[in-house]
């Protein structure tokens, strides 16, 4: 049996892969490494607990005694990094958090790594999930490509930019195998609400005042979290060796258009009269360094690969607040605690 090694799988994006592969692959044996911050939750994998290929592993990546013991024990064979720090809002305000987290927890990773194998690198891959963000902001038109030049603007998607630079500089002086995917926004079931999508759906569920950054004119790519997940089975499993792959939705929306939808949809599902939604809708200042837009080219993974989206985003969203009006215990366990403090820290202009 094969052991991987799936860091950050309490989390979101995590635990849907954690799912997939655990029950895809019965040869592999599965491990999620997760410190169970405010984000990791272990009932968003409640179902694979007595899974026999499946085990838990609490602990911190940036804990470099802790990690080296631990591929020491397990031998891990392959590695699907997901472990980060992720909210852009969460990094203006405690940039360093984020430098230690993505930056030095994916060099701890990496070295551990190197060590156990130490140059015998048949049928081994670290593989580095990464974000659309490390290219920066695009106008209104063009996409992101493989080949773009980074140019981060956030300390979320500089940590990123230089996460995915150290896992190509192993690639490139040690020989590790590796593989990088750079994603677009995703959304989907089991989403922390400090997201866009989850956060609106918890205030109308709760009447309080969505927060829209600016004008609301800003554009994202979206992408549905299991589509996601099938595409880093791909990239894992199938991928070219030092190759890089941009997994997009081909989702384009504006802001205000994206919530007024959300509206409209949970409105219907809630029985509200249309309209009762919107008027929750309240502009705020924006934040620092805001990109405009990001849209990834997702040709190459489509074309190599195969992948390709499975459901519109009008399907997945509406599926996804399914989820949220199905799941309010889950929604409401999150949301306690450092949550509201959270919370009141980012958006203290609504009253």
């Amino acid at each position: 049996m094969k052991n991987i090694l799936i860091t950050g799988g309490a989390g979101f994006i995590g635990s849907h892969v954690v799912r997939k592969f655990v029950n895809e692959y019965p040869h592999y044996k599965i491990f999620n490494l997760d410190a169970l911050t405010y984000a990791g939750n272990l009932q968003n994998l409640k179902d694979l607990e007595s899974r026999p290929n499946y085990k838990f592993l609490k602990g911190d990546i940036t804990n470099e005694i802790f990690i080296n013991q631990l591929f020491k024990s397990y031998q891990f064979e392959g590695v699907i990094h997901l472990a980060a720090e992720s909210h852009v809002d969460k990094s203006i305000i405690d940039p360093i958090g984020f430098a230690k987290t993505n930056i030095l927890g994916t060099i701890i990773l990496l070295n551990a790594f190197k060590t156990i194998w130490n140059n015998n690198w048949g049928g081994k891959r670290f593989y580095h999930v990464s974000t659309d963000e490390v290219y920066g902001s695009l106008g209104t038109k063009g996409l992101f490509r493989e080949t773009t030049p980074y140019d981060p603007n956030s300390p979320y998607s500089a940590s990123k930019a230089s996460s995915d630079h150290f896992v190509r500089a192993y690639g490139e002086t040690y020989g590790m195998p590796y593989v990088i995917s750079n994603c677009s926004n995703n959304y989907g079931a089991y989403q922390f609400p400090e997201k866009l999508i989850p956060l609106f759906i918890n205030n109308i569920i709760n009447n309080k005042s969505l927060p829209v950054y600016g004008d609301g004119n800003y554009i994202r790519d979206w992408l549905f979290v299991e589509d996601h997940a099938t595409a880093i089975d791909l990239v894992f499993n199938k991928g070219l060796n030092h190759e890089t792959y941009n997994i997009g939705g081909f989702n384009e929306w504006k802001n205000i258009d994206l919530i007024k939808l959300l509206c409209r949809l949970m409105d219907d599902k809630l029985e509200n009269e249309i309209g009762t939604s919107e008027k929750l809708i309240t502009f705020i200042k924006d934040r620092p360094g805001h990109d405009f837009r990001y849209a990834l080219d997702a040709s190459k993974i489509n074309k190599d690969l195969g992948w390709s989206p499975s459901i519109s985003f009008e399907e997945g969203l509406s599926v996804t607040i399914d989820w949220y009006l199905n799941n309010k215990e889950w929604l409401e366990n999150v949301t306690s605690g450092e949550y509201k403090n959270y919370y009141k820290l980012n958006y203290n202009q609504l009253s």
